[in-house]
């Protein structure tokens, strides 16, 4: 089985050797059991990300670094990773370090075990934890992964991480319209409502291991809470959106 670990990135400079380190030593880790890939999605960086990654990576054939010539945010971003793998299992996460890249095998593991279409982080499930991340981090999170529990469905505690694996039917049969930090609980949601099985990886959330993050706590809310009310409108009419049946194709 082939694996492809998706990783966005935006002005990410100050932690590009770091997470090169990783990512070698996780790629040494996953070639004992499958034949694996790595895609680092630069979205558009102001800094040397790009640069940074493309030295890190030089003759590195398993590890393709793609650009946007301009930010277009991590739901484009993640996107243009989807069209660039080409593994049976995609795994998504975060460049920095909040879900450290070791933890990798036993979220594979896990999801076989499951035998599930897709598998989620969960610091919110009961066996789930969270290190040092900001008290204001947190209410915003877990307070959507609430409204999302009640809207979607109960025994799937969180809704809002980056850190999944999905088996390739995912992505080829469902997409999201979203191009901002919206785009993986959108992607989530369609999948469910187009039928997918989905797991949870109970695990811990660390605060961000370097640089800053460019998420807008504000904006994000907002489009969270827009979204919510589009789901609520939909349980009540019945009228699910169209989005989750667009296929993401390979480039």
């Amino acid at each position: 089985m082939k694996v492809s670990i998706v990783i966005p990135a935006y002005n990410e400079s100050e932690g590009v050797h770091h997470t090169a380190e990783a990512a070698r030593t996780l790629m040494g880790q996953l070639s004992q059991s499958y034949e694996v890939e790595m895609v680092f999605v630069n979205d558009g960086s102001k800094d040397d990300t790009e640069r940074l990654l493309k030295d890190e990576f030089k003759g590195e054939e398993r590890v393709q670094v793609v650009s946007h010539e301009v930010n277009k945010g991590l739901g484009a971003a993640i996107r243009t990773g989807f069209q660039h793998a080409t593994g049976d299992v995609i795994v998504t996460t975060d460049f920095d370090g909040t879900y450290p890249l070791h933890t990798i095998p036993e979220l594979l593991q896990r999801m076989a075990a499951d035998n599930t279409d897709i598998i989620t982080a969960s610091p919110y499930h009961p066996n789930g934890h969270v290190e040092g991340v900001p008290q204001y981090r947190l209410v915003f999170s877990f307070g959507a992964s609430l409204l999302y529990r009640l809207l979607v469905r109960w025994n799937i505690h969180t809704w809002t991480a980056l850190y999944r694996g999905y088996r390739r039917r995912v992505i080829e049969t469902v997409t999201f319209e979203n191009n901002g930090f919206l785009a993986g609980t959108e992607l989530l949601i369609n999948a469910i409502h187009a039928g997918f099985t989905v797991s949870e990886y109970p695990t811990t959330l660390h605060v961000r291991t370097f640089g800053q993050s460019s998420l807008k706590i504000a904006r994000v809310t907002r489009s969270h809470l827009e979204y919510q009310f589009q789901l609520l409108k939909q349980a009540i009419f019945g009228k699910p959106g169209s989005s989750s049946t667009t296929a993401v194709k390979r480039s």
